[in-house]
């Protein structure tokens, strides 16, 4: 089980308090331009509860990769604009990740954070997963809490790790088995059926003896397949069909090529970029079945529209499933609103990579960070997840 976190309720009255929250403003620019403030509107509940009981709210986060330094590019101007229209008297302090002690989790960066507030919100579950000054540090001198955003998060993927309602089919893509090998292996102690696609899936075919032709595979990972495949039986179930690019053929910014519709052995040189039609009816068929569904990962390269129809087949499945389902963020969380599906999922994660690392380890470094806040530690149920 997820152990549990202090939530807003347990914090000291916040009336007359300055309260420090670290949210995840980390949002998509065009320039100076947002082109998706879902990030900036979610953690608006927290802003507002805290406001309504009294307190001066100051809000940090970070923005892109500035590696340790004041990048302009990176600026927080443009979410402090949209913000100020959202939670109008909240404060926005400049981007953390210009200072290297946010990703070092330096004291003194904490310190620095810390001055002169006197309660500590996180409501960043896209970057629990970091042990970074920001999420690590504050609870170690302050009564602190989980937002409302984080505590949603946690509760809901706590489901999945502590008592799906069954069949619990989970659907995994992306480019690389080594990068979810950890998360492969925890939901397969605990789902009925693992449904795999993505580039990840030619090192199971490779391991199975196909030919995957020019296709994405890791050479190094294929004994792990073939033993996991062993393992786990007809409980993954992996692609039938491919749609395949040809040699000559490119995808992305230019789009070239013959596409084809093949089995599980592909020539010389085709790339496999998207599951076929047969094996998306496949996987409809399975998810349609469940009472609880998690994915997290597209099918192929749905940004190249030849090469989409894989992982918009498992977005309405997942859409349309009677069951509860949950996808895990990333590049999942884009594939459903591109397709204008995010409002008829039940809980879309806010954070891809945390939620996978909550699945696989069964906590975060911020969660156990606020177990050990001065409001909270000690108490029956607290301990970190063993």
């Amino acid at each position: 089980m997820v152990a549990p976190v202090p939530v807003l309720e347990d914090l000291p009255d916040p009336r007359g308090k300055r309260v420090l929250v670290r949210a995840d403003f980390n949002v998509p620019l065009n320039g100076s331009a947002i082109t998706d403030e879902l990030r900036i509107r979610a953690a608006v509940p927290t802003l507002t509860w805290l406001l309504e009981r009294g307190a001066s709210v100051v809000t940090c986060s970070h923005l892109g990769r500035p590696k340790g330094r004041p990048d302009s590019k990176y600026s927080m101007d443009p979410v402090r604009a949209r913000l100020a229209a959202l939670a109008p008297g909240v404060e926005l302090l400049e981007n953390l990740r210009f200072d290297a002690g946010e990703e070092g989790n330096d004291p003194a960066f904490v310190q620095h954070l810390i001055a002169g507030v006197d309660l500590y919100v996180d409501d960043a579950f896209g970057a629990a997963h970091r042990a970074h000054a920001s999420i690590v540090g504050p609870p170690q001198f302050l009564p602190s809490a989980a937002g409302r955003l984080l505590a949603k998060e946690v509760e809901v993927l706590g489901k999945l790790l502590d008592a799906p309602r069954r069949p619990f089919v989970a659907v995994l893509g992306g480019s690389k088995v080594s990068d979810k090998l950890g998360v492969i292996e925890a939901l397969l102690a605990r789902c009925d059926r693992l449904l795999i696609g993505g580039g990840m899936c030619f090192t199971f075919l490779a391991a199975l003896g196909h030919s995957i032709g020019g296709s994405l595979f890791e050479p190094a990972m294929v004994d792990t397949c073939a033993r996991l495949l062993k393992l786990a039986g007809p409980k993954i179930v992996l692609p039938s069909d491919i749609a395949a690019l040809s040699p000559d053929g490119s995808f992305g910014a230019t789009q070239s090529g013959e596409v084809r519709q093949m089995g599980r052995r592909l020539p010389d040189g085709w790339m496999g970029l998207d599951i076929g039609p047969g094996s998306a009816a496949e996987f409809g068929d399975v998810i349609a079945e469940a009472r609880t569904v998690f994915w997290n990962g597209p099918m192929g390269v749905f940004e190249d529209p030849r090469f989409a129809a894989g992982t918009r087949h498992v977005a309405h499945a997942v859409a349309e499933c009677r069951g509860f389902t949950v996808v895990g963020g990333g590049d999942s969380a884009a594939a459903l609103a591109q397709f204008k599906l995010d409002d008829e999922v039940d809980h879309v994660s806010t954070g891809g990579g945390a939620s996978l690392e909550l699945i696989e380890l069964g906590d975060l470094p911020g969660l156990i960070a606020l177990r050990g806040a001065p409001n909270f530690a000690g108490r029956v149920g607290a301990a970190p997840h063993a």
